[in-house]
């Protein structure tokens, strides 16, 4: 307690100097992004300085996870501080329909409404929410650009509606376009964002950019392609019988039929392709990033600004014969987050399982503000500032009703709707290869975890669905 308040004391003589009593918050989101970024420990490995610069001056937590798999629901759950079992957005919907499903999500304040009534003036651009900003809960929104765009006349190398047995409808394509990176909404968004940063507030402010690549389809101008020469692309571990011991329900769940599988990119020769433009995205929207926190080193706002980096889920980018999100499994879940606080040293590194969901609660104690009853998360402050001890709790991530997993430090349990099971050890096998859900030596660990899933379901919202996975499409028949 003691230490607690001087830490209060610190903050109010620090941000007095500057004028005001509240810190700013700079809150960054990147589309899609894996655990490829260099400073994280994925399998492969892409040169992000500036990401890995903000890693180094705070905290990186390297066991984060997404409440949602996919952008909607996931964008959803942090804007709102609630899982998608209290609202029942568990898949994807429209930004003007997340507090339209049950009573529960009606009566949540979207973060950037809570900063205003704490006097802050809220500012956004790009891809915060699903659609950006179509709820209208930014005091200022600077626009989507070219959102996805800009396109090509013509797709490039992958066209579903093209091919046989593929069912639904994808932007998944890749390839260098467009010629120049003043085309790309990234690079627009980066720009109007700085421009923020040199102008002059009189009150705090909450400004947040929302960077869409390495979202699909995978297009950066030919030069980022070029640093990554295709002879020196690895590609990551796959193996053809991984699907041998994951339960039916667990397939059908995780099936999304419009997306290329490994299988078909090896007949073809574009997997390393595939890779290669990934990674270019990467690199490219990382140059996006450095932009931004540029501008705020140089800027008078720099002490007194906290920064959050995150991204909305993983991704699979041929493991598990897929090239998609949508699933639970540790590529799809797993994320990149990253805190800067203006009172704490940092270098500083957490394998602890945390959330996307305690990022609200997380910037309201930074920032000293009251905090919001209805949060579902939990704080990270006391890691920030130096303390791990007494955390048990894990990271939940949930696709569709009934379908959950839970995270530990080493263990991942996914449980299915129908009860089946899958359990992997992710010290050992970090490719969850062996479903060790049966096996006896592991029964207390999954009595455990299990205790952590959640006895009350919210139903799936009528605003929350998919039209092209035949398993959610039978269930939305059934809701």
């Amino acid at each position: 307690m003691k230490k607690l308040k001087i830490l209060i004391i610190l903050i109010t003589l620090k941000l007095s100097a500057f004028g005001q009593d509240k810190p700013n918050v700079l809150f960054i989101a990147i589309d899609d992004l894996n655990d490829y970024v260099n400073c994280m420990n994925g399998s492969l490995k892409v040169p992000t300085p500036n990401i890995d610069k903000l890693a180094r001056q705070g905290i990186l937590f390297t066991n984060a996870h997404c409440q949602a798999p996919i952008c909607g629901p996931s964008r959803a759950s942090i804007m709102t501080g609630l899982y998608p079992t209290t609202t029942g957005n568990y898949l994807q919907l429209k930004d003007v329909d997340i507090k339209k499903s049950n009573d529960a999500s009606k009566e949540a304040i979207f973060m950037p409404d809570f900063f205003e009534k704490q006097g802050y003036k809220t500012m956004a651009v790009g891809k915060i929410y699903h659609n950006g900003d179509a709820a209208n809960t930014f005091d200022e929104y600077g626009g989507k650009f070219a959102g996805y765009g800009p396109m090509p006349k013509k797709r490039m190398n992958y066209d579903p509606s093209k091919i046989e047995g593929k069912i639904g409808l994808t932007m998944t394509d890749w390839g260098a376009y467009p010629e120049h990176d003043s085309l790309m909404s990234d690079y627009q968004s980066a720009k109007w964002a700085v421009k923020k940063l040199k102008e002059s507030h009189d009150t705090p402010f909450f400004l947040a950019v929302g960077f869409i690549r390495p979202h699909v389809p995978w297009y950066v101008p030919k030069k980022w392609f070029d640093k990554f020469p295709i002879d020196s692309i690895e590609i990551p571990p796959y193996n053809k019988k991984d699907f041998d011991d994951i339960p039916e329900l667990g397939r059908r769940v995780a099936n999304a039929p419009m997306m290329p599988t490994t299988e078909e990119l090896i007949q073809s020769g574009e997997w390393k392709n595939v890779i290669q433009a990934y990674m270019a995205c990467i690199a490219f929207v990382d140059a996006q990033v450095g932009k931004v926190l540029s501008a705020l080193e140089e800027s008078k706002y720099n002490n007194n600004t906290i920064v959050v980096l995150w991204s909305d889920h993983g991704y699979h980018l041929g493991e598990k014969n897929r090239f998609a999100k949508q699933a639970l499994w540790e590529r799809d879940t797993r994320t990149v987050l990253i805190f800067k606080d203006i009172n704490t040293d940092g270098g500083k590194t957490c394998n602890k399982p945390v959330q996307l969901l305690d990022i609200y609660p997380t910037l309201l104690e930074l920032s000293n503000l009251p905090t919001y009853d209805l949060a579902e998360g939990h704080s990270l402050a006391n890691f920030i500032q130096g303390s791990d001890e007494n955390w048990t709790h894990p990271a939940l991530s949930f696709y569709g009703k009934g379908n959950v997993a839970v995270r530990d430090e080493r263990f991942r349990l996914i449980q299915y709707e129908d009860g089946s099971l899958e359990l992997y050890d992710l010290f050992t096998d970090p490719n969850e290869w062996l479903n060790l859900a049966d096996k006896c030596d592991y029964q207390e660990i999954i009595k455990t975890l299990k205790q952590f899933i959640p006895t009350s379901w919210a139903d799936n919202s009528i605003y929350s669905h998919y039209n092209f996975n035949e398993y959610f499409i039978e269930k939305s028949k059934m809701d």
